[in-house]
């Protein structure tokens, strides 16, 4: 009895499956009559081609900008536009100074005195002050 009892319980589940497919695929086909795939295929492909517009300005956009801010060539304009300014102000004293020794003081930072520290640390903004100190 308890076997006939799952076969019709099995039966009525087989039953209800083939009932949920069937409208399923009448779902199916009404979203396929309303999406007309060959439209949407023609819209992916233009919007493909797009994207690989977009990928190659792009490449050229960073390629351009990479030689356009290429930090080697400003470094050397700057060293020069430096030694030009050097040698104007301090005339020649600085045009005697050895190169090595001219690139060695650029590169040291300021240097502050403890009193000069705790005087920009009061907040003494004014140039003179600060001058003034470091006499």
């Amino acid at each position: 009895m308890n076997s006939i009892s799952m076969h019709l319980g099995e039966s009525v589940a087989i039953a209800r499956t083939v009932g949920h497919l069937s409208k399923s695929a009448e779902v199916m086909k009404l979203v396929n009559n309303l999406m007309k795939a060959p439209e949407v295929a023609v819209t992916m492909q233009e919007f493909g081609k797009e994207m690989t517009k977009a990928g190659v300005i792009e490449e050229f956009v960073d390629d351009a900008l990479d030689n356009a801010l290429d930090s080697e060539d400003i470094e050397e304009e700057i060293e020069e536009e430096v030694d030009k300014v050097l040698t104007s102000i301090a005339g020649e004293t600085a045009a005697q100074l050895p190169e090595a020794v001219r690139k060695e003081k650029m590169k040291q930072p300021a240097q502050t005195t403890p009193q000069e520290e705790e005087a920009i640390a009061e907040g003494v903004d004014d140039e003179e002050e600060l001058e003034e100190i470091r006499a």
